[in-house]
């Protein structure tokens, strides 16, 4: 070997003239051994891959528990309506007649609601903090005229004849035949026209006829 030559290996000459082919179906069998090859490989690192471990979560179902029991709705209970008392003021008021006030209302309060006294009435004969009632009359101003409370329901009583011009509501209706709404004519009559000056005034009243006049005569004076 000299000058950096080389001499080609030593081969047969059969060999040297063999090229290496390989047949169709010789290529598609290594294809699927080598696709089969990677198939299996890529399962191994799959598997070979540590799986997550869950973590526990608390799960709460239905209702949570309290430590309060439930508390049961309290029936409301709704308050009647209160009834409306009625109330004749007459005498020296700046609105004299019939007045509607609460239950319990005094005697200032009516008097308030019928526009108070007139200057320079004597109110000393009326008990101003006195709880009036329904259907009976206040005069205002006129001396021993006391109002008397009426008495629903109670028997009529009778102590004499009966002063048309002074006589409250609950006075008139113990005269015989004498309901509410006739007493509250006689009143309103009162109020309109001013004193009876007869008994046979009476008679103008809407109501009494000349028979229920008869009746009430004995009974009545002015």
């Amino acid at each position: 070997m000299r000058g950096g030559w080389i001499p080609d290996p030593v081969l047969p000459d059969r060999l040297r003239t063999t090229r290496l082919t390989l047949a169709p179906r010789h290529v598609v069998i290594l294809v699927l051994i080598l696709a089969a090859g990677l198939t299996w490989a890529g399962c191994s690192l799959i598997r070979a891959q540590p799986e997550p471990v869950p973590t526990p979560s608390t799960v709460t179902t239905g209702n949570p528990v309290t430590g309060a029991p439930p508390t049961a709705a309290q029936p409301t209970s709704t308050p009647s309506a209160a009834s409306t008392v009625v109330v004749h003021v007459a005498g020296k008021v700046r609105r004299p007649g019939l007045i509607r006030t609460r239950p319990g209302a005094r005697v200032a309060d009516v008097l308030t609601a019928a526009g108070g006294a007139l200057p320079g009435t004597d109110l000393t004969t009326l008990n101003l903090a006195r709880p009036v009632t329904d259907g009976e009359q206040i005069l205002v101003g006129v001396p021993g005229n006391q109002p008397v409370p009426s008495t629903p329901g109670g028997p009529k009583q009778s102590t004499g004849p009966v002063d048309l011009n002074t006589a409250t509501l609950a006075q008139l209706e113990e005269l015989p035949g004498v309901g509410p709404v006739l007493a509250q004519r006689i009143l309103d009559y009162r109020t309109q026209n001013g004193r009876f000056t007869s008994v046979e005034e009476l008679q103008e009243v809407s109501g009494v006829g000349a028979k229920k006049y008869e009746s009430l005569k004995p009974h009545v004076r002015v």
